[in-house]
């Protein structure tokens, strides 16, 4: 017979003509303090009904198939059957939208369940059991939100696509001294825009592109500031191309990768150095308005990229709800850059691509797995140009 605590209530049963069933979660962790408080959040939604909670990842199994959530908030440090375990089999089994709820320290833990398929991921203040948890409501809640405009089958395809590349891209990692910041200057440039479920995009995006690869790559990322420079160092350990945060001062190089910092926006300035490359200049974002804008902003970094690059810039809409990239996408294209959006029928978040494409300035819809290729080739036609 389940425990109290791993099965607070079925779900009830059909709802009234023309409204909209409650969304189903079921919370897992191990902490019965986390679990209350979790659930307490959720349940402050009226279209939110948790239906399960459970206190390690093999209970959870349990339920998912006795229950079947529409959503999973997930602790991944658990006894018996750990959270990494617990995506793996569920996303092998019944795939269903994760956010996984963990602290600050475990950052680079957050990436391996993001590529596994968990859906987004939210920081805990601190590991330990805290009266600090309730200061990720409002987070959580915009999260949850998400949720009905999923696509979860495609988390599962994301993550059999990304677990077989980066098998591929671990087994030739050699160790390496640590490569020179400074590199020829890029020919031309790409700008990758992405938001909810583009951790694991952006990877498999940048693990089809190659070491030699004669364009620098800037990234806006939606992620939280203390969360990207993790990001960018599990991205540099996996594929051939350098990755590091972006910092103030550096100037653009061939063959690197630039993660925007969470906090701040990217800008690209001329150089000091007649024949040089741009420069990357770092905006600090008010702390008082991070909880207004959107930060990294790729409006803000394709603006300044197509003023600098022009026809040598293609820029890249990933995965994510909102209008973030589309009017850099326009200024892209007025400056005569090429324009590539993920297809969205592929995209786990379709937002972000369809408003690119709503606007008439993109030059190519393609699935991810094939925009690498896409990328490539225009770097031929940057170098090709010289």
């Amino acid at each position: 017979m389940a425990s109290e605590d791993s099965t607070t209530r079925r779900a009830s049963g059909p709802h009234p003509s023309g409204e909209t069933p409650k969304l189903r979660a079921l919370v897992v962790d191990d902490s019965a303090y986390n679990r209350q408080t979790i659930t307490a959040m959720l349940e402050s939604l009226p279209d939110v009904e948790v239906v399960g909670r459970a206190m390690n990842g093999k209970e959870a199994l349990r339920l998912v198939f006795d229950l079947a959530p529409d959503v999973i908030t997930l602790d991944l440090e658990m006894p018996e059957m750990d959270g990494f375990a617990f995506l793996r089999l569920l996303m092998n089994k019944r795939p269903t939208p994760v956010l996984v709820v963990s602290g600050y320290a475990q950052r680079e833990n957050v990436f391996r369940a993001l590529e596994l398929g968990a859906l987004d991921f939210l920081a805990k203040p601190t590991r330990d059991v805290s009266p600090d948890l309730k200061n990720i409501k409002q987070e959580l809640l915009a999260k949850i939100s998400l949720v009905r405009k999923l696509q979860a089958v495609r988390l599962r395809d994301r993550a059999r696509s990304l677990a077989a590349v980066v098998g591929q891209a671990v087994g030739a990692i050699e160790i390496e001294a640590a490569a020179s910041l400074e590199g020829p200057a890029p020919v031309g440039v790409i700008a990758v825009a992405a938001s909810t479920g583009g951790p694991p995009a952006v990877q498999q995006l940048l693990c089809g592109l190659p070491k030699e690869l004669p364009l620098a790559v800037l990234v806006a990322q939606h992620m939280p500031a203390r969360f990207t420079r993790a990001f960018a160092d599990r991205l540099d350990k996996i594929v051939d191309l350098r990755v590091i945060e972006a910092e103030d001062g550096q100037s653009l190089s061939a063959g690197t990768v630039y993660v925007a910092p969470g906090s701040a926006n990217v800008e690209v300035v001329a150089p000091s150095e007649t024949g040089a490359a741009p420069q990357i200049r770092v905006v600090p974002v008010d702390r008082a308005a991070l909880s207004r804008v959107i930060t990294p902003s790729a409006d803000h970094l394709f603006k300044s990229l197509a003023g600098h690059y022009g026809r040598r810039l293609c820029t890249v809409i990933l995965t994510g709800m909102g209008s973030d990239g589309r009017l850099g996408a326009i200024a892209a294209r007025n400056a005569g850059g090429r324009v590539l959006a993920e297809d969205p029928d592929t995209a786990v978040m379709p937002g972000m691509p369809y408003s690119v494409i709503e606007a008439g300035v993109v030059d190519q819809v393609l699935p991810l797995e094939q925009i690498a290729a896409a990328l490539i080739e225009f770097g031929r036609r940057c170098t090709d140009a010289e």
